[in-house]
């Protein structure tokens, strides 16, 4: 699957959730990945390689949507 290029308002929340697109993309694959692993935790790792098929971001974007998304 081939990366995606950034767009001005992909940075804009949604109004159904307040989530922008990025973040909806890092739960989803995240979604998928623990389903794969029969519902157990996800390493970082893995996570972080499998939203790279989808966005471009680096590590400590990752990081810090995953820290957001857990408040």
């Amino acid at each position: 699957m081939n990366t995606v290029q950034w767009m001005p308002q992909d940075n804009l929340p949604d109004v159904r959730d307040g989530l922008i697109r990025v973040e909806r993309i890092v739960l989803y694959v995240l979604h998928e990945t623990q389903r794969e692993l029969g519902d157990r935790s996800v390493p970082t790792a893995m996570l972080y390689g499998r939203v790279l098929e989808y966005v471009d971001i680096d590590q400590r974007e990752l990081v810090e949507i995953l820290q957001r998304l857990m408040k």
